[in-house]
């Protein structure tokens, strides 16, 4: 008799690969919006980053306070001084002579004249009154002051007292220092001056009487006079002027820092104010530089992927391409922003263009600076560049920079831009991939279970007919007995 043969299922392999070609059309388009969605936040937060930095370029380079023209101040002499100048300040040539730099005081008292310090530090250790020539006095609180408590207060304990005070704000900065054997508190004016002078201090009652004794100003021992700046404008017979800083502001939008006082045979110093080429072709160039950064960006971003089909060693897998498109591959938004930004590049303002300065596109759209070119522009029309670039900044937003700052804005801003909605709407496709995604797990999961049921009991089935189809061979077989 014939042995009755069918094939061999393994319940659960079967289950699973079934249950896998059930939901395998719809999880292959899960997965590929779901990677879609990944590369697209990715992308979004890229672009972001992108044009967050152009914006603090442009901000940068020309803004309520700055222009791209740039102007610098010289000393004739750099030792006595040096100098800087903003873009509006007007060109010429000033005379000065530095008779006296300013300088902070520094004054010290005898307080710690033996062993055991500058006094007891009880529970009512007192405090102490820091008195400047000019401004509010910095009170000092002792109660606290013994760090290592031994009882007594050292003069370093005194000088940490000192600069921790609430009051001090770093006007007076307190130190020790030993000589002969002797500790002296030493008190150092942080600004220049002689209206920063620290003049005395005042101690309560509760102080111990050693340390209020050492502290009177009869003690007090001046190791360095603070003294203003002095310098005439013109020549030594020139207008007096007398400051506690170094640093003048005479001159409308320019500042100079004096360093060194000229002597009583040293004629005076020149300082002139006049266009810096080299720092306005710098400022081009960074302008040239954060464009060429940003169309970087939106070109990767948007870049096509290689289509050629790779195949795969799962002779049951869809070959794939050798590589996925861009996130924003065909993206109307964001070659609209590429678009607008360069159509920004060819408006002409005021007659002039972008090409009269020497910045000029190439035809992958980057640009590129002609330093010479843009010398003799500015050289015929010293105003033109400003006029043409503008600014950038909220409420000054003006020519080539402005126009660009309001266009980038309308993506970043928070308050609804369109990062900010792309990035909303990405999310809530990403949740309700993942919803699906769980939808389709649960409809594995079902027919998992109901092909498992189905091919237990084939397996179970074939079992039976195969023990029944070994009986009757065994039966009816020749060799039986029976």
């Amino acid at each position: 008799m014939a042995v009755i043969s069918s094939p061999t299922y393994d319940p659960t392999t079967t289950a699973t690969n079934l249950a896998n070609a059930y939901v395998a059309p719809t999880k292959a388009i899960l997965d590929k919006q779901g990677t879609k969605a990944t590369a697209v936040g990715s992308g979004l937060t890229a672009l972001s980053s992108a044009l967050s930095a152009f914006q603090t370029a442009l901000q940068g380079m020309a803004s309520s306070t700055a222009s791209v023209t740039a102007t610098k101040a010289t000393f004739s002499n750099s030792a006595i001084g040096t100098a800087t100048a903003k873009s509006s300040a007007t060109a010429g040539t000033y005379s000065f002579y530095v008779q006296q730099l300013a300088t902070a005081g520094q004054v010290a008292y005898n307080i710690d004249s033996g062993a055991d310090g500058a006094g007891p530090a009880g529970a009512n250790a007192g405090s102490l009154t820091v008195n400047l020539k000019t401004g509010d006095p910095i009170e000092v609180d002792l109660t606290k002051a013994d760090s290592n408590n031994d009882g007594f207060l050292s003069a370093k304990e005194v000088a940490a007292a000192i600069n921790a005070s609430g009051d001090n704000k770093s006007r007076v900065i307190a130190s020790t220092m030993t000589v002969n054997n002797q500790t002296r508190l030493v008190l150092t004016s942080s600004a220049t001056g002689a209206d920063n002078q620290v003049t005395s201090i005042d101690s309560s009652a509760t102080v111990d009487a050693g340390l209020r004794d050492a502290l009177l100003t009869t003690s007090q021992s001046v190791l360095t006079q603070a003294v203003n700046a002095k310098v005439l404008i013109g020549d030594k017979n020139g207008t007096l002027v007398e400051q506690a800083s170094n640093t003048f502001s005479i001159v409308d939008d320019v500042k100079f820092t004096i360093t060194q006082a000229q002597g009583a045979n040293d004629a005076a110093v020149n300082l002139t104010v006049a266009p810096d080429n080299t720092g306005t072709a710098a400022n081009v160039q960074k302008f040239v530089d954060a464009y060429n950064t940003l169309m970087a960006s939106i070109k990767t971003l948007t870049a096509a992927g290689d289509h050629t089909l790779v195949s795969s060693t799962d002779s049951n897998a869809t070959p794939s391409p050798t590589s996925e498109d861009a996130a924003f591959y065909n993206d109307a938004g964001v070659l609209n922003l590429r678009d607008r930004l360069g159509a920004i590049l060819r408006d002409a303002t005021g007659g002039q263009s972008l090409i009269s300065f020497g910045i000029t596109a190439a035809k992958d759209g980057t640009l590129t600076l002609d330093s010479t070119r843009l010398n003799k522009a500015i050289a015929a029309n010293p105003s033109g560049l400003d006029k043409l670039l503008g600014r950038a900044g909220t409420g000054v937003d003006t020519g080539v920079l402005g126009s660009m700052n309001k266009l980038t804005t309308s993506w970043t801003t928070s308050a609804g831009g369109l990062l900010v909605q792309r990035k909303a709407q990405n999310a809530k496709l990403t949740n309700d991939i993942t919803d699906r995604q769980a939808t389709l797990q649960n409809q594995f999961n079902s027919a998992y279970k109901r092909y498992l049921t189905q091919f237990t009991a084939l397996q179970q089935l074939q079992s039976s007919m195969t023990s029944t189809s070994n009986m009757f061979t065994a039966m009816f077989s020749t060799n039986s007995s029976s």
